[in-house]
């Protein structure tokens, strides 16, 4: 029986590595021959691409914030007012979290991406904005132990069917390795929609509208959060929940949106 089952294994090894190379090979050609059907789309304006992300044109669009800007808010500065110098707007109403980070402004481009993410069902531009949201957060990132995107509440996510918070919080779990924890954070009241409303009417309008679920307190205590949303305006919608977060004795809370709007002075 012995003499008999070397030959065997002898046989069965250069047959299972014909099938893994053959395996390969295939899978490589079904990659080729989707690439060559379904050429790779800019995310904005949907032209060919060469690679994945933004055409030169829809790039070039895109306002990339960089330093100089706030240490607290975030906000770029039109010149270096040197180290750790804060912005008016951090000096006159310091928020809850500690600090924020966009990746871009708030303009057309951006504006055009939010939307179709958020409305169209675009979920295949959470990657390319998650990453670029990892960039700008980076310092953020590092030493992060929870990202926590903004909730929506149950009937609007099952209209909408998916949180396109979550879905950039996953491509950024993907980038960093910090762990999404989406049921941490619940929206426990409907609220209407912020478009439209004044900075005061929006504060009003999410008070109260986020709780840390009871049985998850235990995980946000002493715990460097980050929070998820697309877009930052006021920050009533974000501050709601940093307020939620640390009432619930989280040691930190910050936030990363994938755009902000900036006042032009």
């Amino acid at each position: 029986m012995e003499a008999d089952a070397a030959p065997s294994r002898s046989i069965t090894a250069p047959l299972r590595a014909a099938w893994t190379a053959g395996r390969h090979a295939l899978a490589r050609a079904a990659r080729l021959t989707l690439d060559i059907a379904l050429p790779t789309l800019c995310v904005s304006c949907r032209e060919p691409v060469d690679g994945e992300g933004a055409c030169a044109a829809c790039w070039a669009r895109l306002s990339f914030i960089e330093r100089p800007y706030c240490p607290r808010l975030g906000i770029p500065f039109v010149y270096d007012p040197g180290p750790d110098m804060l912005s008016m707007e951090a000096i006159a109403s310091p928020p809850a979290y500690q600090r924020a980070r966009a990746a871009v402004r708030y303009d057309d481009v951006a504006r055009t991406l939010v939307h179709a993410l958020k409305y169209q069902d675009r979920t295949d531009l959470a990657p390319a904005m998650g990453r670029w949201m990892a960039r700008a957060g980076g310092e953020l990132l590092t030493g992060a132990d929870m990202l926590i995107p903004v909730p929506l509440h149950w009937r609007r996510a099952w209209r909408r069917r998916y949180n396109q918070s979550g879905a950039l919080a996953r491509s950024i779990e993907r980038q960093s390795g910090v762990k999404v924890r989406g049921e941490v954070l619940r929206r426990v009241r409907a609220t209407e929609q912020q478009i439209g409303l004044s900075r005061a009417q929006r504060a009003t309008n999410v008070q109260g509208a986020f709780q840390v679920s009871p049985d998850r307190q235990a995980e946000v205590q002493g715990r460097r959060i980050v929070l998820i949303d697309d877009v930052l305006t006021s920050g009533a919608t974000l501050e709601a929940c940093a307020r939620a977060l640390l009432r619930a004795k989280a040691a930190q809370v910050d936030v990363l949106v994938f755009a902000r709007v900036v006042e032009t002075r």
